[in-house]
């Protein structure tokens, strides 16, 4: 898994009808864009990630032409 600052986190929900964690991240302290990760999720809570299989990067680029 790689990311760079800007890029999104998208973490699916375990559970059926608990929702997806979706945030920015906001620092990279892996070496060469690995984890861990400083993520600013949409709650404006701020965290250390070491993101799992349930997670993937969502690119800058590709978010904002949504």
């Amino acid at each position: 898994m790689k990311a760079s600052v800007g890029d999104r986190l998208h973490v699916h929900a375990k559970l059926v009808g608990q929702p997806d964690r979706v945030g920015e991240i906001i620092e990279v302290r892996g070496p060469d864009g690995g984890p861990p990760y400083v993520v600013r999720f949409e709650d404006g809570h701020e965290g250390l990630c070491f993101p799992g299989p349930d997670a993937v990067i969502e690119p800058a680029k590709a978010a904002a032409k949504h």
